[in-house]
This record gives structure tokens, sequence and C-alpha cells, in this order.
């Protein structure tokens, strides 16, 4: 089963885990084939079980392999975390795999596309916030209330090329007001890519203790749940 989960990926994508990793752990093993299809789907799952690669080495595989986007469509995953200490680590963390898949590619002489990682939280400088506007990243790693700062100023049409949105900590949303406004943010993301022909957006949550599970599920899916 491991080695058939693995074929979802490519070749720099594929050698690279079973080099770091060896093996999928389980909720890579169930949760990659619904995320490669596009399906929003919901990991629970204990620290330290792979949770974040699960969501993230399926979008860096389309990311690095997919065709290259516009310059200022360019965006493509959204990683929202409702800690701002977790997000720095996030935008850290996702040095090494990106490190790993591109030196793997090198070796092998296969042609792939480095994704550009950018975080935007209340300390981001005001440089940076201009860069954005101009020079998107593909993966824009945020919290709920910088999102809603994203969405209420100019910069909301570089979310227009956003397809997949990874919520983490899920279950630290779910009850409070503070998760209402994150999904009122995400409608208003599906709003922006109205007529642009692509399927509402993918979302994938990721908790190691949400419950009840349907009703976290219903939270992630919004108006499409």
């Amino acid at each position: 089963r491991a080695a058939s989960v693995l074929g979802l990926f490519s070749p720099p994508v594929r050698t690279w885990f079973t080099g770091a990793f060896g093996t999928p752990t389980s909720p890579q093993t169930q949760g990659w084939p619904a995320i490669v299809r596009g399906d929003s789907t919901l990991i629970l799952a204990p620290t330290g079980s792979g949770k974040t690669l699960t969501a993230f080495l399926a979008c860096l595989d389309r990311l690095i392999t997919g065709p290259v986007p516009a310059p200022r469509e360019r965006c493509r995953v959204l990683y929202v975390s409702p800690l701002k200490a977790l997000v720095v680590d996030i935008e850290r963390n996702l040095r090494a795999p990106l490190a790993g898949i591109s030196a793997e590619a090198r070796r092998s002489g296969a042609e792939i596309r480095e994704p550009m990682v950018g975080i935007r939280t209340g300390d981001t400088p005001a440089e940076e916030r201009r860069r954005f506007l101009t020079a998107p990243p593909d993966i824009l790693v945020t919290t709920p209330e910088s999102l809603f700062l994203l969405l209420t100023s100019s910069a909301r049409e570089r979310l227009r090329g956003i397809d997949t949105v990874i919520l983490d900590e899920i279950h630290a949303l779910v009850p409070g007001k503070r998760g209402a406004h994150l999904m009122l943010s995400l409608e208003r993301l599906e709003a922006l890519r109205t007529g642009t022909g692509r399927p509402p957006l993918q979302r994938i949550g990721l908790s190691a203790t949400q419950r009840p599970l349907d009703e976290v599920a219903r939270f992630l899916g919004g108006t499409e749940g």
C-alpha cells in the first residue's frame, strides 16, 4: 500500500520522501489519495504523525510539475494557522522538503519549478507586503486575521488563483467567533474565484484533537459542505 501511495507523486518527490522518511505514516497512506484527487479532506492524527506533510506534499508536487502561472496569479496554496508562532514554524519547515526535492531533481536531471513560500502576519515588513502585489508566492502562510486584511485590500486580487486551503489546528477554530470569521473569509475567497471556471476550493483540515468529527467536517466544508 505504501509503495502504491507514493506512486501518486512525481519521481523527485517520491525519491526524496523515501530517502528522508522511508515509508508513509497511516495518515499519509490514507490521506494522500483523497488529497491528490482534489477532494476536501479532514485529517485527525496524533502529533508527530506527519499531518502537515500529508497536506503539503501533494500541493508541492502539483506546484513543481504543473504549468507556470502568470506572475500575478502565482499564489495557489493558502496555509492558515490560528497561532502566529506556528505560522513561522511552518514557513521554516517547508524549506527542508523544497530544498530536498530540488536537490533530488537536479541529481536526476528532472526539470521542476521550485515554489516560493511567503509569510503574512501582523509583523510582516511593509516592503514584503508591497512585494506581494507584484510577485506573490506560490504558497502563502498566514493567520485568520491577516487573511481578512488581505481580502479587504487591493492585495485580494493576488488570491484569485488559490485552489487549496490548509487549516491547521482546526479544533481551535470551530467553537468560537474567530472560526466563524475565518469561514466568512473563505467564502469571500470562493467568491473571488467566481467566473474562473475552476472547481471550489480544496479544503484540508488538520488536528490531533478535533471532536466531534462530523461537526468539524461541516465547519471545514463551509457552504459547499
